[in-house]
């Protein structure tokens, strides 16, 4: 139950972060929409007389929740690091563990309150129970070894709304450029073009741009938000890494 509990809690606190972003971002980009100049505004923002229904917004929309998420992940990382701090084992030269010996770290590890969400004492409480139970190092070695592996495969499954994000992003651009170009031919079939006017032309290529802008917004979001994931998973995965050395050294090279 208190392994539920703070799974809920997390998953709340989580989405707090998330859709907070999202709106958050959203109210920025709705009060700074009166402060750039037409230029920009139309480049980052789109048409000012169909904002905020515009292909942009909504890729800023996706581009805050997924800031949020990449927060959540960076945050999880530091606080995975920050289990090594916590010295839940013996980290001496001299000292061997016992049968016996195990109980009271087993009782400290399980007493805290992120014990069943973390991984290092996640990997401190089965290695304990399969040693306990089997009374084989090998054995513990293995069962520590294969869940070094799950958690691997949990670091990937947390990343799967993000790299939704990232994968939605320059869709939306794509889809922004080919309605923009769509939207400009259908205005191009009114338009007398044999004519050199000036102001037909202009209302085309102003067209064309707004089209071809959705896509070069896309892809600056897409870039920084590619690069906050790497940040965050390459920290979680280091996290996880040290966390089977600090049990291999301090929890299995000595059991005896």
């Amino acid at each position: 139950m208190t392994g539920i509990r703070s799974e809920t809690d997390a998953m709340t606190a989580r989405l707090g972060v998330v859709g907070g972003c999202a709106v958050g971002g959203g109210l920025v980009l709705w009060l700074s929409s009166a402060m750039l100049g037409e230029v920009a505004a139309t480049m980052w923002l789109g048409p000012a007389a169909a904002f905020p229904l515009t292909i942009q917004f909504a890729e800023w929309l996706v581009f805050f929740a997924g800031l949020g998420e990449a927060v959540v992940r960076l945050r999880a990382g530091r606080a995975e690091t920050g289990q090594l701090a916590r010295h839940y084992l013996p980290e001496d030269h001299g000292t061997v563990l016992r049968g016996e010996d195990l109980e009271p770290i087993y009782r400290r590890v399980h007493d805290q309150p992120d014990a069943q969400v973390r991984f290092l004492p996640r990997l401190i409480l089965s290695t304990i129970r399969s040693f306990r139970c089997s009374g084989s190092i090998d054995q513990a070695n293995a069962l520590m070894g294969s869940g070094l592996e799950l958690f691997m495969h949990e670091i990937d499954l947390r990343y799967t709304w993000l790299r939704y994000m990232v994968w939605l992003i320059p869709s939306l651009g794509f889809i922004g450029t080919v309605v923009g170009i769509a939207a400009a031919l259908r205005k191009a079939s009114g338009f007398d073009l044999s004519s050199t006017d000036i102001n037909v032309l202009a209302l085309l290529t102003e067209d064309l741009g707004v089209a071809f802008d959705t896509t070069m917004l896309a892809l600056v979001l897409s870039m920084v938000l590619v690069l906050l994931m790497s940040l965050a998973q390459a920290r979680e995965e280091t996290a996880l890494n040290r966390a089977g050395q600090y049990c291999l050294n301090n929890l299995v090279n000595r059991l005896y």
